[in-house]
């Protein structure tokens, strides 16, 4: 319970600011933590030598199928100008695979995923490059498989160390390109081989506006919601269409994975649900981007009949598409917001634990005299991101929404 709590009270202090700013143009500014804060996203190839030996006693394939490319996102925070502490996963993009198992047709992945919190240093070698070290510890999840009742491959769920290098080559303040290479040792108790990743990405450091910009910014006529509250009913009658498009699990024709992989399904499904949410202004740039902090209750009924309810705190990023005289058009995502869930079974799925977090995915419009108004169409899920082996998911289907900004 301890680990998790940790997880929970770093995401809320990344996502909201407690003391906040009150001069008339702090949301033009961003708050002192995200000032110093910045997000990483790397690609690359990643190895881990699952051999037969992995598996129990009996059991062997002859061939396996892996996919090398994987990705590492990371949050960080500089508490001085060369260190920083980070926050993020790694994970392959398609699951281990033991094909043919004892030769009879059986096949099944093993899902591994790292969620990590680590110390990086950074060394400048010159103005424009700079290497670092880091090292931390990992949260290593790892899901087998059985065939029948026998476990041919355990689950395991354990904390390990975490160390990389890698070099920076820095564009701009804000930019920095990256080479990495990240480590986590085997196990032999937890039967885990090591676990490695080579990756090129980059770093986007947030950086302050003067204060005469963010005046200017303040002081123009472009509108961005201080606070909304919304009130939102999804029904699962029409269908879970946009969960699965957007997560590619849409079968269209002959395409089995049919859409885009940018949002996530689950195993369970809501029939119905209703939520309430309120969302407050953290920070907002001239035009296009606000980021806001939110928390919200929603219930919903799966289609086994569960009664399940969840509470959770947010982030969200809005960008503004188009705007007109009558109305503003957006767009919104949510990801990893700490929620309490009340069920951790549902439908017979296991959830993993009643702490999970919340995603959610959406387009709508302010519109109305003043902009008091607001309407929009959003897709939920809820899962533990693979932090515990037993992670089922739920996925939320398309909830109409009313909100009133304030």
């Amino acid at each position: 319970m301890a680990k998790r709590l940790i997880l929970v009270l770093l995401l809320i202090a990344f996502s909201i600011n407690v003391k906040g700013q009150e001069k008339e143009n702090s949301k033009t500014q961003f708050t002192n933590f995200l000032a110093n804060s910045y997000y990483s996203i790397n690609f690359g190839a990643i190895f881990y030598p699952f051999t037969n030996n992995n598996l129990a006693p009996g059991y062997q394939s002859e061939t396996v199928s892996k996919n090398r490319f994987s990705g590492r996102m990371l949050l960080g925070h500089k508490f001085a100008e060369d260190w920083a502490i980070q926050f993020g996963t790694m994970r392959p993009a398609s699951w281990f695979k033991y094909d043919n198992v004892n030769n009879i047709g059986y096949e099944n992945s093993v899902w591994i995923n790292a969620w990590s919190l680590s110390l990086k240093k950074d060394f400048n070698l010159s103005k424009r490059t700079s290497i670092y070290a880091e090292a931390g510890i990992a949260n290593v999840t790892r899901v087998g498989f059985s065939i029948g009742n026998n476990v041919v491959y355990d689950d395991a769920h354990f904390a390990s160390l975490i160390y990389g290098f890698g070099v920076q080559y820095w564009l701009s303040k804000r930019w920095r390109l990256s080479a990495n290479g990240t480590f986590i040792p085997k196990s032999d108790k937890y039967n885990q081989p090591s676990i490695s990743q080579a990756s090129l990405g980059f770093e986007y450091h947030l950086q302050q506006v003067d204060d005469i910009t963010a005046k200017e910014y303040a002081n123009n006529q472009y509108f961005f919601p201080k606070n909304i509250f919304q009130i939102s009913y999804g029904t699962g009658a029409i269908g879970y269409g946009m969960n699965e498009f957007f997560s590619m699990n849409m079968n269209l024709g002959n395409f089995q994975s049919f859409g885009i992989p940018v949002f996530w399904l689950g195993d369970v499904r809501a029939d119905q649900s209703f939520s309430l949410t309120y969302q407050r202004l953290i920070y907002r740039s001239e035009k296009i981007f606000s980021l806001d902090w939110g928390v919200s209750a929603t219930y919903f009924k799966s289609r086994g009949r569960t009664d399940v309810y969840a509470f959770s705190i947010f982030p969200v990023l809005r960008f503004y598409l188009l705007r007109k005289k009558d109305f503003d058009f957006y767009t919104n995502y949510s990801i990893i917001g700490p929620t309490y869930i009340t069920k951790s079974v549902v439908d017979g799925f296991d959830m993993g634990t009643n702490i999970t977090y919340q995603d959610t995915m959406g387009f709508g419009v302010f519109f109305g005299k003043n902009r008091k108004y607001n309407v929009e169409l959003r897709i939920m899920h809820y899962s533990n991101g693979n932090i515990f082996s037993d992670n089922a998911g739920v996925a939320v289907p398309i909830q109409f929404t009313f909100g009133k900004t304030f």
